[in-house]
């Protein structure tokens, strides 16, 4: 039986970040690499989370809790929208800085990288920036429908050979491509054993 997700409590500032002992997964990603859609994806209904036409809509840190296995899904703000003000971008920045090293039940990073682009500069550095602070990262490439198996492969190795050899997990929220994948992989950075037959290798979406 797949998880369900429910909206528990949304953070705006540093002050309203929630502490809570359950394990905790976070989620965060450019601005417009289908973060959103992603969480309703994950949570098999559309609406869950806010999907926009203009980058930047998620602007809180979102805990979403998963229904029966008692972690969360954080939703972090997504990164890099040029056109809000250079303000807003740093309290988002400090936002997501703070939560990523203050959180004491974090237990892994998942980054959503855009499948149809090269590795670009602010998602390497975040990257860097957790694994400097030893988060345990969980590479995902979205929009998989939006490019070809060959494309998809390429962009496997390039972010493998950046993250020592940790391959992202492939998926597309149009056509479900790796979700059911991802939901164990989820399940298994928050400490629940592995299902019997779960796909969690992320080479099998390219199968």
């Amino acid at each position: 039986m797949r998880p369900t997700l429910t909206l528990e409590t949304t953070a705006y500032t540093i002050e309203q970040l929630a502490r809570m002992p359950q394990a905790q997964i976070a989620l965060a990603g450019r601005s417009n690499v289908g973060k959103s859609s992603l969480v309703n994806a994950l949570a098999g209904r559309k609406a869950l989370a806010k999907v926009s036409s203009t980058p930047g809509k998620t602007r809180s840190v979102n805990y979403y809790h998963v229904d029966p296995d008692g972690f969360y899904v954080v939703d972090l703000p997504g990164y890099g929208y040029a056109r809000c003000s250079q303000q807003e971008r740093q309290k988002w920045g400090e936002l997501l800085e703070k939560y990523l090293v203050e959180c004491s039940s974090l237990k892994a990073l998942a980054v959503l990288l855009d499948c149809r682009l090269p590795p670009q500069k602010l998602d390497v550095h975040l990257t860097a920036f957790a694994q400097a602070h030893g988060i345990p990262l969980l590479p995902v490439l979205t929009k998989a429908d939006k490019c070809t198996q060959r494309e998809r492969s390429e962009r496997q190795q390039e972010w493998a050979a950046l993250l020592r050899g940790v391959k992202p997990i492939i998926t597309s929220s149009k056509s479900r491509q790796g979700v059911d994948g991802l939901w164990a992989a989820l399940r298994l950075a928050a400490g629940l054993p592995e299902e019997q037959g779960a796909q969690t290798s992320p080479d099998q979406s390219l199968a």
